[in-house]
């Protein structure tokens, strides 16, 4: 081997003698052109061929032979100049700094083409599922899923690229061992600045596997109402029933309790409290608020239940139950309970309403207040 390289040194020598005549700045911008021009060529030589291997395959190679285009042209590229650099007549020392710069490139598209073989597999994956259904459980569990597995897959494929990428360069190899395995003094810093970073991966690890959360659950943190709209490697977007965001780490879902409101399925009960007389005929109640959740689209034709559920020294409290199909449909049908209700009670069952009352005390020439709202029914004498 070293006879062979020997060798092929002295013929380089021997072939830019022969360009004497030129300034040696002019020879290696020719060299550097000519094999910049045959990577580009042998890039597209080599993508035809894959694009007529994968023809007749699946779509996820032919996708991934798509989106790698412009990756291997780069790489072509860079190991045109790569070889430009060591046979053209420039200085060793240029000439060793310029390869090391290309290597560390090479390396970063190589973590480029990783990553777009990840993306391909979960949009091909995610084509078997459906979120726009409006039983979409299994959907988004799925989502959920594969989007916070390739969130940590691109942390994990960046830390490895970067680590590769400083172990090329004398200086900074301990901080790629570093990187790469955690190791010497450089690791131990690296790994206590970077603890909220890795506590959050490992939690998006954990709700992947778990699933606490799904991708538009309907959910109650921090006493707000919303659904997930995004979940990061890092971090959970919360959709606010009025649009604001709620932004929380991963690792709040794992620490701290918080409402889901749809883990199994979709559907809810909506809840509507009215306070009525004590007078309320609650039957007549009871079939009006029937006939009203019967007749309402929002209804799922499941659950539907009037009950007092309280006395109080005023009032009846009434409880009405009706399930719907989602959160934001149960919401609405809540609304509509109470409107239609409510104008029943005003226009055919006023005696339902809330009064206050004043009772006559026997032998007593001036009225009591009796049930009042600040004091307690009087007894008479």
């Amino acid at each position: 081997m070293p006879t062979f390289i020997t060798e092929l040194t002295r013929e380089i020598a021997r072939l830019w003698r022969q360009f004497d005549w030129l300034p040696e700045w002019a020879v290696i911008g020719l060299v550097l052109v000519a094999f910049v021009g045959g990577g580009w060529l042998v890039h597209k030589v080599v993508f035809g061929v894959l694009r007529r291997l994968v023809r007749s395959r699946d779509l996820f190679w032919r996708g991934v032979v798509e989106r790698a285009r412009a990756k291997l042209r780069v790489m072509a590229i860079i190991i045109g100049l790569g070889i430009a650099v060591t046979v053209s007549p420039m200085d060793v020392e240029l000439a060793a700094t310029l390869r090391s710069g290309l290597l560390i490139a090479f390396i970063l598209t190589l973590g480029w083409l990783a990553s777009g073989v990840l993306d391909m597999w979960s949009v091909m994956h995610l084509r078997r599922y459906n979120v726009a259904v409006e039983d979409n459980l299994l959907a988004r569990k799925h989502l959920t899923q594969t989007r916070i597995l390739q969130g940590v897959a691109k942390v994990i494929l960046v830390i490895v690229t970067v680590g590769l990428a400083l172990m090329t360069l004398s200086g900074f190899r301990q901080w790629g061992v570093s990187l790469l395995a955690s190791a010497g003094v450089v690791g131990i810093i690296a790994g206590l600045a970077l603890q909220p970073v890795l506590t959050n991966l490992l939690a998006g690890i954990q709700i992947a596997l778990t699933q606490p959360i799904r991708i538009d659950d309907a959910v109650i943190v921090e006493n707000e109402w919303g659904n997930v709209e995004e979940i990061t490697a890092t971090y959970v977007v919360v959709r606010l029933w009025d649009w604001r965001r709620m932004v929380l780490p991963l690792s709040y879902f794992i620490t701290k309790p918080f409402q889901n409101w749809t883990r199994e399925n979709a559907r809810l009960i909506g809840t509507a409290m009215f306070y009525v007389d004590y007078e309320a005929p609650i039957d007549r109640l009871r079939a009006a608020f029937e006939e009203i959740v019967k007749a309402s689209k929002l209804w799922d034709g499941d659950v539907q239940v009037l009950q007092v559920t309280d006395i109080t020294e005023r009032v009846l409290q009434v409880r009405c139950l009706a399930s719907a199909r989602s959160a934001p449909v149960a919401f609405d049908l809540r609304c509509e309970i109470r409107e239609k209700l409510m104008a029943f009670m005003r226009d055919d069952c006023p005696e339902a309403l809330p009064r206050d009352r004043l009772i006559l005390g026997a032998g007593r020439d001036e009225p009591e207040l009796s049930m009042s709202a600040t004091a307690s029914p009087a007894r008479s004498s």
